[in-house]
């Protein structure tokens, strides 16, 4: 049977996706990712901020990985110049972290 005949094929599809990116890709490459992504949903031009507010539980959740790593790795990307945040929540990715992801 085709993949796409079966019920609740695009959510596998994206479950196998996740668990690639687990296996293959650094915690802080998934985060990168994660927060372009984030930034990026229905712009497109690889830098802005992310409309809601988010945490950095909510981010290791996504990622796979532990609020601790998130902190390490958002205080990297920002010392880097890669994003801004403010205690409300609310993270502005700059397009550098675009090109950093994809140097590694």
């Amino acid at each position: 049977m085709l993949r796409s005949q079966w019920p609740h094929s695009d959510r596998g599809g994206r479950d196998q996706d996740r668990l690639t990116d687990q296996l293959i890709h650094s915690s802080e490459r998934r985060l990168a990712r994660t927060l372009l992504r984030l930034a990026t949903e229905g712009r497109g031009d690889g830098a802005g901020v992310i409309s809601m507010r988010i945490n950095q539980a909510d981010l290791a959740s996504m990622i796979g990985s532990t609020r601790s790593r998130v902190s390490h790795f958002m205080n990297k990307f920002r010392r880097m110049g890669f994003i801004e945040y403010n205690r409300q929540g609310y993270v502005t990715v700059h397009k550098a972290l675009s090109r950093a992801s994809l140097d590694r």
